[in-house]
């Protein structure tokens, strides 16, 4: 059985690994040079996308299931610090530690301390009776729908929108809407079951993986060529032919390819286009601006977030399509190279100076948190374009009910292709990505669903 998979990002490169564990003959296309989908753009040894790990027992399972040494992962300890525009900082400790959750409070006055425990709480409960349904099982059907929804619908506070939700004050507020943000939701119009993102980082931690997380899709990027997986990198695909209900080849850059079974790993959207459909009109969710910074001196690992003036502000803006003026800031450092993000609105087509634009986020950056920086590059909505729909991240905002539930892996009338990846169920980021391609590949083959490690954190 020869297979193809479109997109080597994590997603794509869980897919090739079951696949030529099961036997087939794989081959993976890839318009970029090298394997690691978003945050292989730009500089070749600094990250563009994914900084650190949740969800950990994913990667541990994954490499149980590939006869691999756990991977070396290290609690970030405090999870993430977070700064005000006045100077205060609050830094959640790493869940696990002595006396985390007593720290954390320590930090807060009494009536946030309250606020933060019960917001706590409800975005584990929140967690605990979604994550059955739609992370650690195959793509929800109507029924597995209506399940969730007579157990667990009232619950998910399914008439209140998220901002309401996590109304906990001007310092608590920001902290709980940002957790939406991971799956490109602008928080302002996500719903309240959004909440539940919140447990995943801070009760199951946030983890720094030695080498990075590029380092890591090159290792299994090795690993699947050890395995017979071929990759044809820098082979952009044009079209999808099909025959009655299969597909038979795709149209490339460098020529004609034919297999027996497909995966896309490319963005939903993408594979729609090669087929000759159209994805049915939704608002997008966020994109983003970046700088990849390289230092004089090594400062170490961690991650830190910068409000600024008016959060609420930040999101007017972007939702009018403007980059905006006084953004979130996201730095991420490793060593002597750190990550500079900021939430953008997904249009390529936007009129602006990267390198204008850029020096003024790093001014920005520079007047809260001080770098020795020796050279920098910016990437645009336009850049991240080149890996996803109009530079949205994860494809399809995830705003109200229905906005928050994820296409499945089947297209309909195809039965030889899945879609895989962020944009799809689960949903984005790593350890999701790595989920839909392992188990969007295993459904390809008529393989059982593999949770790679489930909801247990201990894993």
């Amino acid at each position: 059985m020869k297979a193809i998979v479109i997109g080597a990002g994590f997603a794509g490169l869980a897919a090739a690994l079951r696949l030529s564990q099961a036997g087939a003959q794989v081959t993976v296309l890839d318009a970029l040079e090298r394997p690691g989908g978003k945050a292989a753009l730009g500089d070749r040894d600094v990250s563009s996308g994914p900084t650190v790990v949740t969800m950990p027992q994913v990667f541990r399972a994954l490499h149980r299931r590939l006869d691999w040494a756990a991977p070396a992962l290290s609690p970030a300890r405090p999870t993430t610090a977070y700064h005000a525009l006045d100077g205060r900082t609050f830094a959640p400790a790493a869940p696990g530690e002595p006396g985390a959750l007593a720290t954390t409070l320590a930090q807060l006055s009494r009536a946030e301390a309250q606020q933060y425990r019960r917001l706590l709480q409800l975005s584990r409960a929140l967690y605990e009776s979604a994550a059955p349904t739609f992370l650690f099982a195959p793509p929800p059907g109507p029924g597995a729908l209506a399940r969730y929804g007579l157990r667990h619908g009232l619950h998910a506070s399914p008439l209140t929108p998220l901002h309401r939700l996590v109304d906990s004050g001007p310092f608590l507020t920001p902290f709980w809407l940002r957790f939406a943000t991971y799956l490109g939701a602008d928080p302002y119009q996500a719903p309240a079951v959004l909440h539940n993102i919140a447990w995943v980082e801070l009760g199951g931690g946030v983890w720094h993986l030695q080498g990075g997380l590029l380092q890591l899709a090159e290792r299994l990027a090795a690993e699947a060529r050890s395995r017979g997986v071929q990759f044809e990198t820098g082979s952009a695909v044009s079209a999808l032919h099909t025959r009655g209900r299969r597909v038979v080849a795709a149209h490339t850059s460098r020529g004609v390819e034919t297999a027996d079974r497909w995966v896309s790993a490319a963005d939903h959207h993408l594979t729609a286009g090669w087929l000759g459909r159209q994805v049915p009109e939704a608002p997008l969710g966020v994109s983003g601006f970046a700088l990849q910074l390289r230092l004089e001196e090594d400062v170490g690992q961690g991650h830190h977030v910068f409000w600024p003036a008016r959060y609420a502000r930040e999101w007017a803006e972007i939702r009018r399509g403007e980059l905006p003026g006084d953004p979130t800031l996201y730095l991420h450092l490793d060593g002597r190279r750190a990550f500079l993000l900021v939430n953008a609105p997904p249009r390529p087509d936007l009129r602006v100076n990267p390198g204008a634009y850029g020096a003024e986020l790093l001014r920005r950056l520079q007047a809260r948190y001080p770098l020795a920086v020796t050279d920098w590059r910016a990437l645009s909505p336009a850049d991240y374009a080149r890996t996803a729909h109009r530079g949205a991240l994860y494809g399809q905002a995830p705003h109200g009910l229905r906005g928050s539930l994820r296409p499945g892996w089947r297209l309909r009338g195809l039965d030889n292709l899945v879609q895989v990846g962020g944009t799809v169920f689960p949903g984005g980021g790593v350890p999701l990505s790595m989920l839909s391609g392992w188990n969007g590949a295993g459904a390809l083959l008529g393989l059982p669903y593999d949770p790679l490690g489930g909801a247990d954190f201990s894993a």
